[in-house]
């Protein structure tokens, strides 16, 4: 199998590849310089168009959301407050009475009622959020494939299949756990931090100091240890993205391994990158796990801090310890001292507890940045250009032969050509009339693959290609549908540029059968009605009969109902190209690029399908692809290529009478690979 290792893979931060990168120094390394280099340039803020999806689509629920956090945080936050007052109030057994002071009871109810808000509202947000999240991946999901339709044929030549699917999986899924889980978490954490230190502060500033220092602490090992952990959970993310497109290539090549043998050598490469997930996973998970027990101790330090503080406080009689105390008389009281420390020992620990939460979201936090930067990095990938004007019409014939714009469909097409500088607009009938002058092509700037190529293709002639594998013979056929754009030349289609013409209308008016067969989860009746949706079932019977494939199919369990699944692996290799044929006969197209149409058809079979194609091709301009000379030789033009360049053309009959290339092919003097 090959290697799948790829430059093009998506991004860490906006513009960065780390597919590439093996170990979490070098990830470190090379973040910091790609952020020095971003600081002069604007940059896509990927949580920002998380947050834009979140306004555009369900404002108002998160709106409630965020209600529902702070309602939800203060009334937890306000529990330690109660048990302050609780040990101040009935810190004595004469008070207990309630004599004088608020009834113990009360307080009780008090605290039950605070613990229900508090339950009540996390209910709700937990709740909204998820449908959020689910509501905000529909409409990433949507808006990500929506956009890879309107992408170039070149742009899936860069990427590999697999590494776009990890794309739709894997990170799609670490923003459903940042949307879901993490976002909604880090709010909690913001509200109630600022809850506690305003009652902190309230209560005792000295001690409020102690639990900053202490935090200071916990957020440097947050910040180195964490830091670490996120640096390996983006190498994991991209590891796991090598893993899964290897899995889905061995799946789709599984034949091909199982012939040359290969499956130790699978087993080998699928290992390498097994093994680096597994590093790189096992790493950041490591640095999670060790994390949290470290801040957990640090936190149970500052208890014992606070406890030992507080306790010489309430020996020394401290006064004025928090804003609280301005104005009293009484709060040198041991009574108000050891409720206060008793309190803050309530306190700090939930503080310690929302920075721990903090931190255990960094690394999701990451994973989403990584995840999201992927998937915008399709979404903001340029579309396919397309400055096409002309459009295919339905067409009817006028009393002087000509053509002119019709409301129904009557089996005649014509090019509405808007002329721009005299305000006019024509009509030219789709005939099928394709030149090609001087063409040059390049797949890469520099290294050209076509050169000077000149043919004329009149309609209903049969034109076909020659010559060994590279030759070019498939890439000019991709020209004329506009896969790809010339470098020079110029390109007519019935006389008119194809580079004013729409590429949907072009690509309409062209029917082609590829060497490779694509058919897709359905019926065989809907794989043939694929390239004219509005097709009757009388239709598609016609075309499978033209494709000489009505007979198989009938004697199939569900004739045109059986349901295809992948790729048509119930079908043998004929028979899906076969239908693969049958689906061009439907789309009726007046032009035909037939790439190779017969080469997994036999001998007999191909006689039948032959006699199918000429009823097809009749009336229609054909290019025809082959390496079986035997499918060429009723050809109008045949043009032998070589390295780009048309060597040869001619009939059968004159290219045989020069006793050329295509005269050594015909004889087997030469081989065409």
């Amino acid at each position: 199998m090959p290697s799948l290792k790829n430059n093009q893979t998506g991004v860490m931060p906006e513009g960065f590849d780390a597919s590439e990168i093996e170990d979490a120094k070098t990830l470190k390394k090379m973040l910091r310089e790609h952020k020095k280099k971003q600081q002069a340039g604007p940059r896509t803020k990927v949580f920002r168009r998380i947050l834009g999806y979140i306004f555009r689509y369900y404002r108002a629920r998160f709106i409630l959301v965020v209600i529902s956090i702070i309602i939800g945080s203060i009334g937890t936050a306000m529990i330690p407050v109660i048990l302050t007052l609780l040990t101040s109030t009935y810190i004595e057994p004469s008070t207990l009475g309630g004599d004088g002071v608020l009834p113990l009871w009360k307080f009780l109810v008090i605290a039950a009622a605070l613990y229900i808000v508090a339950v009540s509202f996390s209910t709700t947000y937990n709740v909204l959020m998820a449908r959020i999240g689910q509501g905000v991946l529909y409409h990433i999901r949507r808006d990500m494939f929506v956009n890879m339709q309107k992408l170039p044929i070149s742009y899936f030549d860069r990427h590999l299949s697999g590494d776009i699917m990890s794309v739709y999986t894997n990170d799609v899924d670490a923003l459903r756990q940042f949307i879901s889980q993490t976002l909604p978490q880090l709010i909690i954490a913001v509200v109630t931090l600022t809850a506690l230190i305003i009652i902190m502060l309230y209560y005792s500033l000295w001690l409020l100091l102690i639990v900053l220092a202490v935090v200071g602490v916990m957020i440097l090992v947050v910040t180195k240890v964490g830091g670490a952990s996120s640096r390996y959970f983006i190498l994991q993310q991209t590891a796991l993205g090598k893993v899964d497109g290897y899995i889905e290539e061995s799946m789709h090549g599984q034949k091909v391994i199982k012939v040359f043998c290969h499956e130790e050598e699978a087993k080998k490469e699928f290992d390498e990158k097994n093994d680096a997930l597994c590093r790189h996973a096992t790493s950041a998970n490591t640095y999670a796990n060790v994390l949290m027990p470290v801040l957990q101790n640090i936190g149970n330090i500052l208890y014992v801090i606070i406890a030992v503080v507080g306790s010489l406080m309430i020996v020394l009689g401290a006064t004025n310890i928090g804003l609280g105390s301005i104005g009293t008389t009484d709060l040198s009281s041991y009574t108000y001292l050891i409720a206060v420390v008793v309190g803050f020992l309530s306190i700090a620990k939930s503080f310690t507890q929302q920075i721990a939460t903090i931190s255990q979201q960094i690394n999701f936090v990451a994973m989403a940045k990584a995840g999201g930067n992927r998937i915008f990095a399709i979404m903001d990938e340029k579309p396919e250009e397309d400055n096409g004007y002309v459009e295919l019409v339905w067409a009817k014939r006028t009393a002087d032969g000509g053509v002119e714009p019709s409301d129904t469909y009557t089996g005649l097409w014509a090019w509405k050509h808007p002329h721009k500088a005299e305000g006019t607009v024509t009509y030219v009938e789709l005939k099928g009339d394709i030149e090609m002058h001087d063409v040059d092509f390049a797949y890469v700037p520099g290294k050209t693959v076509l050169h000077d190529v000149t043919l004329y293709a009149k309609p209903g002639q049969k034109v076909a290609f020659v010559g060994a594998t590279g030759a070019g013979k498939t890439t000019i056929t991709n020209l004329i549908n506009r896969f790809y754009d010339i470098e020079d030349g110029k390109i007519r289609y019935d006389g008119i540029n194809i580079n004013k013409i729409k590429k949907p209308d072009l690509r309409r008016s062209l029917g082609i059968v590829l060497q490779d067969t694509n058919l897709f989860t359905g019926t065989i009746k809907d794989n043939i009605r694929y390239g004219k949706l509005d097709a009757t079932d009388e239709e598609i019977v016609a075309a499978a009969k033209l494709a000489n494939a009505h007979d198989f199919i009938m004697r199939l369990p569900d004739g045109y109902d059986t349901v295809l699944e992948s790729d048509g692996a119930n079908l043998s290799q004929g028979q899906r190209q076969l239908i693969s044929i049958a689906r061009t006969a439907c789309e009726n197209a007046p032009v035909i690029i037939l790439d190779e149409a017969t080469s997994s058809i036999d001998t007999r079979t191909e006689q039948l399908v032959q006699d199918g194609m000429d009823q097809l091709m009749n009336g229609r301009t054909v290019f025809v692809i082959a390496h079986r000379l035997s499918t060429v030789r009723n050809s109008n033009v045949i043009m032998v290529l070589d390295h780009g360049r048309i060597i040869e053309r001619g009939t059968h009959e004159q290219l045989l009478e020069m006793k050329g290339t295509y005269y050594k092919l015909y004889t087997g003097a030469f081989e065409l690979e």
